[in-house]
């Protein structure tokens, strides 16, 4: 493996090739479950030409878009080319991964010349290819994990757009992130905010600040430009020109209704019980989510540590998955099981991440160093969702610092604050936190030139 893309081909084949494992073990006992039976259906009925819409129990078609159309987009393409099975899905997922664990490689390449070890992009890949929050999670028919995949895809584009100095030939790297954060804006439209973020991030220290911001600009309007004929369907069928879909008041409503910081049966208010309309219904809820935090706002934030927690704490999404979609075949106590081994991993990936940064050579080294062991120790307490808000002030500083690893850095700190405001405003669930997986993993990798000097 003398040439990277040797090394990251390596590293994709590992990850689709335990990926499809996962597959051959799981597509005959786990049927979609929760979320997923219905971008299941959804898919299914865009795979055979009825369009995005809702078949009710009494015959009543309506158009739908409860429910973000990017996923069950993606899975009607597989479930039109092949038959319509979950298995195609679940093999889109595995492919998916794959692709994250070559996007890893790009994205932790340029900072070898910063003095890390030639391997630790393969070592960053391999980490996101065997990573026990992902690999099982292929099973799934959900769409976190095509969330991460494309944001580190979209990274991977913005970083060889940095490793480019004449203008024309950013262009098209830019316009492959745009198109890649269109796509996840569709699948998950809270990816939005991040699409300026990328762009700024994708341009080289030589470029002047207007530059950049034409650059954030231009992403932020490709990403736009993929969601406006959905937007405009919205507009003509959905009684209201959402951009992806008609949901956030549906989450802010359970985010200010929830105890636990997680999703939980919201008791219906009864000025939205008779509307029938689900534009109007999302609406509805909003406003009255709205009213009660305006009413009882210290109540409101009181519950933000609580969302946090169950966001960054625990990921277990897939236990929770396999568990939910056949209880016989995955039992209690493998799900405490698989839940125990990825929670190991990311802990201790979190804090190798946090001493990749805190360590790393330049000035202000030992504020850096009294932050990192800060972290640390939140990484190893219950409150370890407080290490992940420490670990984006340190990348953030560290985009600051090297411009090699500014996209990697800045990326990161820019998915974990995100990532973390979406979930302090609505409710949380770890799912939503597996955005941040691979990106923690490649900045633990980093620790390899340190290893290698010993």
């Amino acid at each position: 493996m003398k040439r990277p893309w040797h090394a990251a081909l390596a590293a994709s084949a590992v990850a689709l090739g335990v990926r499809l494992a996962v597959v051959a073990w799981a597509w005959r006992i786990f049927p979609p479950s929760a979320d997923g039976t219905y971008y299941h259906k959804l898919a299914v009925r865009l795979a055979e030409g009825h369009g995005y819409t809702w078949l009710w129990p009494d015959g009543a078609v309506t158009y739908a878009a409860h429910y973000p159309v990017g996923y069950p987009a993606l899975m009607a393409l597989g479930y039109a080319l092949f038959g319509v099975h979950p298995v195609v899905a679940m093999v889109q997922n595995a492919l998916l991964g794959a692709a994250m664990a070559w996007a890893t490689h790009v994205l932790v390449e340029p900072i070898v010349s910063r003095g890390v070890h030639p391997r630790a992009p393969f070592l960053a890949a391999l980490g996101v290819g065997l990573h026990p929050a992902l690999v099982p999670y292929t099973a799934a028919l959900m769409t976190e994990g095509t969330t991460t995949a494309l944001l580190t895809v979209a990274a991977a584009f913005a970083s060889r757009a940095r490793g480019v100095s004449a203008p024309r030939r950013v262009v098209p790297w830019l316009l492959a992130a745009g198109i890649t954060m269109g796509i996840a804006t569709l699948v998950r439209p809270q990816s939005l905010v991040l699409a300026p973020a990328l762009g700024v991030l994708a341009l080289a220290r030589s470029f002047s600040w207007r530059a950049r911001a034409a650059a954030a600009g231009a992403v932020l309007g490709v990403t736009l430009l993929c969601c406006a004929p959905w937007t405009l369907r919205n507009c003509m069928h959905m009684h209201r020109c959402a951009l992806v879909s008609v949901n956030a008041g549906w989450n802010m409503f359970i985010g200010e209704e929830t105890r636990s910081g997680a999703w939980e049966e919201a008791r219906f208010p009864e000025e939205c019980s008779t509307v029938w309309d689900e534009a109007e219904k999302d609406v509805c809820l909003e406003r009255v989510a709205r009213r009660r935090i305006r009413e009882a706002p210290a109540a409101w934030f009181a519950k933000m540590p609580r969302k946090l927690a169950v966001t960054l704490d625990y990921f277990g999404a897939a236990p929770w998955y396999l568990r939910t979609a056949n209880a016989s075949a995955f039992s209690e106590r493998a799900k405490l099981a698989l839940g125990t081994v990825e929670t190991v991993v990311s802990r201790l990936l979190l804090v190798f991440a946090l001493a990749a940064l805190a360590f790393r050579p330049g000035p202000r080294r030992n504020l850096r160093r009294l932050t990192g062991l800060l972290g640390v120790a939140l990484a190893l307490s219950p409150v370890g969702w407080l290490a992940y808000l420490v670990l984006a002030l340190l990348a953030a500083e560290a985009a600051l610092a090297e411009p090699a690893g500014a996209v990697l850095f800045g990326w990161t700190a820019a998915v974990i604050a995100a990532t973390a405001a979406t979930h302090a405003v609505f409710f949380g669930a770890g799912r939503y936190g597996l955005v941040v997986v691979p990106f923690v993993t490649a900045l633990a990798a980093l620790n390899l030139r340190r290893v290698s000097r010993c």
